[in-house]
């Protein structure tokens, strides 16, 4: 992930968008075969995507934790299996939430789980973040994500592109449609947060999971995957990896194979026939 530093110091409702869009919590789409497949997003996503950008300053990893948490004791008395996705941060906060209710979480698929920044494309100059992320300053510093923004389809990384060369901080007009262009320092601070009591965890987690990963992810190498699978204590458990696709798998190249590998992944465990399997093709 290539970024450049940013300064804001206005205040965090000095927002607009020219849209005047809202921020639905969630959507729902609604079945009828008795299962439940609770999506979360990722760090800069949201759900058509997220609150506005100056709520990001102040919100903890708990709060994340806490909304997904929220979804889920809501659905959870209503169907008969559960399975829960996250892409990047939210695979993270997924496979929390394996851990905190195994007995009523069937099974979760993992998509890009980012725990450390390790892709092709990350930042030299990372290693100095620290400097930052332990102040003051951190409320005030914002990254600026570069091409190719987790896409390697050229069309839609053109969209974004366009879309985020010329927004500013404050205008989070085309938010909804391709997520946040700046995100402040203290939101990566406290997924820094986040990864670092997942892995205390990972020995705790017994379910079902699946990892779908780029091997050319430009955010975050599928080591990620390899060291969450290799902590976990999940009997069931498989690697996917796709070889078109980058970060941000569930909207790039091989969209149709990600979804068709979770569905496959559900269908064993509804069936009672799932096997441990590693795949790298």
């Amino acid at each position: 992930m290539s970024v450049k530093f940013q300064i804001d110091f206005k205040k965090k409702n000095s927002l607009k968008s020219q849209d005047n869009l809202q921020y639905p919590e969630e959507i729902f789409l609604q079945g009828d075969n008795g299962r439940a497949v609770i999506l979360i997003h990722g760090l800069t996503g949201t759900p058509h995507e997220m609150k506005p950008l100056g709520i990001l300053k102040t919100t903890r990893w708990p709060d994340f934790y806490q909304s997904a948490r929220k979804a889920f004791i809501q659905t959870k008395d209503n169907y008969d299996l559960i399975f829960v996705s996250g892409l990047s941060v939210g695979a993270l906060l997924s496979l929390l939430l394996a851990e905190e209710f195994p007995d009523r979480i069937a099974g979760v698929s993992c998509l890009s789980p980012t725990l450390f920044y390790d892709g092709w494309n990350a930042p030299w100059y990372q290693c100095f973040l620290p400097l930052v992320t332990w102040n003051f300053l951190k409320y005030f510093f914002y990254f600026k994500e570069d091409p190719p923004y987790g896409i390697k389809n050229k069309e839609i990384s053109k969209l974004v592109h366009r879309y985020y060369s010329t927004a500013s901080i404050n205008d989070i007009s085309g938010v909804a449609r391709y997520g946040y262009p700046y995100f402040p320092v203290a939101l990566l601070h406290q997924q820094n947060l986040l990864a670092k009591y997942l892995i205390r965890k990972l020995k705790d987690i017994r379910v079902p999971v699946q990892f779908i990963q780029a091997k050319d992810d430009d955010v975050t190498s599928p080591k990620n995957s390899q060291f969450i699978h290799d902590r976990i204590k999940s009997e069931i458990k498989e690697i996917i990896l796709l070889y078109n696709s980058y970060h941000v798998i569930t909207a790039d190249q091989e969209r149709d194979k990600v979804a068709e590998e979770m569905e496959k992944f559900i269908s064993r465990i509804s069936s009672g026939s799932m096997t441990t399997r590693k795949e790298n093709a």
